[in-house]
């Protein structure tokens, strides 16, 4: 997502800013910094790795300490020019643990230097390397367990910023679900507006439609808005200043995200050309020839790894539905995959045979969305079908539509055909890759989530899938299913 990063300064409108105040994680980088050189003695004189020390060449830690404190003094200076403190929602943590790397590496090197001119009696090169690389190993350390207790306060809802979207369109949505699908990043989005106020009345999930631009003001002010993220079309060009402005007059930040021909935001990259701005255009496009086979295999591989209990949990599950009643073992439906392909997916009967002559009325008698319709107490479901049900249980025999190549382990849920034929163009870019047993809409609330929002995740998922991004859903969905969060 390519819109500027930049915290509310004039007043503090979040927990987070009080829970961590600007001079904490300095301090805490100097404090580590000191406690490697600590480190770094014990390891070279006390455990001797490496290379012995002899009794002649024993040293006491106090001759090293002007050199740790130059060193957490270097690291400090370093480190903040070179942005690592300024507050950055979303920044990648490789991002900063290459500032770290550098911070260090340039630190150690003068250390080195300074050695070489004046020759000191008490030195061992040896010992900086040591500090240079328990202060790497410390300070990324401390990186993730802050983006760990941040993520936690975020999602009990302290520290979160009120986003408004003004705009409607591809770029809109882009944004909002990234906003949605990286909720770590502690950005709620409370709705949006656009300039057609009878299409912007419409809600996306549970991102309320606030209806047309000229309710800027009053919106900012109802739903407490701290940040606005503007992405019309840039043939609107006097409109967003005018925005801007009107965003700033109230005291809140805003960014513009740029409409690069439509483009799929993760094709451009920012570049500077001697403080010229640049947007480059790559050619991205997710899931293509290599990273298709590489899925893949994580599929297969999954698959069998897991294989005995999988066939041990379906015996009993068989049993179970066998012993509850007549009917079927199994329920197969015809389902839309990858690029409108059919397919028969097979899943445990969770529900009594005749379940789908039921189906259309009970849609209209709970008044549910027809493309994503959930029943909370479904009155069909039977009672080890209920269990199955809330546990993702009816859903182990997916494991042969893997197998046959029809789906994958994560990826959207599949539709029937009747659900695609009310699609929008923009629903049907969930149809472009398999679908998988599990996906971010699972892990982000499964049948709690409405079908917008839905469609938003997956849409996500398929612009920035990544294979770190597959075992993370897998491991997420460990403990949804086992507290049945959402399940039904």
């Amino acid at each position: 997502m390519i819109f500027a990063e930049k915290e509310n300064q004039s007043q503090p409108s979040t927990a987070s800013e009080a829970f961590e105040p600007l001079w904490l994680l300095p301090l805490i980088d100097v404090l580590l910094a000191l406690v490697s050189f600590v480190i770094g003695y014990l390891i070279r004189y006390e455990l001797q790795i490496l290379r012995p020390v002899f009794e002649l060449n024993r040293a006491p830690f106090e001759p090293y300490l002007p050199y740790a404190a130059f060193f957490a003094l270097w690291l400090s200076f370093n480190y903040r020019s070179g942005g690592l403190y300024k507050p950055a929602r979303g920044r990648a943590f490789f991002d900063e643990l290459a500032i770290i790397i550098n911070g260090v590496t340039g630190a150690t090197v003068v250390l080195l230097a300074v050695s070489f001119v004046f020759q000191p009696t008490v030195f061992s090169r040896l010992m900086f390397l040591y500090v240079a690389a328990v202060s790497i190993a410390l300070l990324a350390a401390a990186r993730i367990v802050r983006r760990m207790v941040l993520a936690r306060l975020r999602a009990r809802g302290i520290g979160v910023l009120r986003v408004l979207v003004i705009g409607g369109g591809d770029v809109g949505r882009a944004v909002l679900r990234t906003l949605i699908a990286r909720k770590e990043h502690g950005y709620v989005p409370i709705g949006y507006l656009d300039e057609d106020p009878q299409s912007a009345s419409v809600d996306l999930g549970r991102v309320k439609g606030l209806g047309g631009l000229d309710n800027l003001e009053a919106v900012l002010a109802e739903h407490q808005v701290n940040y606005v993220v503007i992405t019309l079309p840039w043939q609107y060009h006097d409109r967003i200043l005018d925005l801007i402005e009107r965003c700033r007059r109230t005291g809140v930040d805003v960014s513009v995200v740029p409409d690069v021909f439509q483009l799929n935001l993760r094709q451009l990259r920012v570049e500077n050309l001697d403080g010229v701005p640049l947007l480059r255009v790559d050619n991205v496009i997710s899931l293509q020839g290599s990273q298709r086979l590489l899925k893949r295999a994580l599929d297969l591989s999954v698959i069998l790894l897991l294989s005995p209990a999988i066939l041990l949990i379906c015996l009993l599950v068989a049993l179970a539905i066998r012993l509850e009643g007549e009917g079927p073992i199994f329920y197969s439906q015809v389902r839309v995959g990858e690029n409108g392909r059919r397919f028969k997916m097979i899943k445990f009967r969770s529900m009594v045979p005749d379940a789908d002559r039921l189906r259309q009325d009970l849609i209209k008698e709970h008044n549910l969305d027809p493309r994503h319709p959930k029943i909370k107490d479904d009155p069909r479901m039977t009672r080890v079908g209920r269990f199955i049900r809330r546990t993702s249980l009816d859903e182990l025999p997916n494991a042969i539509n893997v197998l046959l190549g029809q789906m994958s382990i994560v990826g959207p849920r599949p539709p029937t055909p009747d659900e695609v034929l009310l699609y929008e163009n923009w629903h049907m870019q969930r149809l472009q890759v398999k679908p998988g047993i599990t996906g971010l809409w699972q892990v982000s609330g499964r049948s709690e989530v409405p079908f917008d929002e839905m469609c938003l995740l997956d849409i996500y998922y398929i612009e920035n899938w990544s294979l770190r991004l597959d075992i993370q859903i897998v491991l997420m969905t460990v403990p949804r299913v086992l507290l049945r969060r959402g399940a039904y």
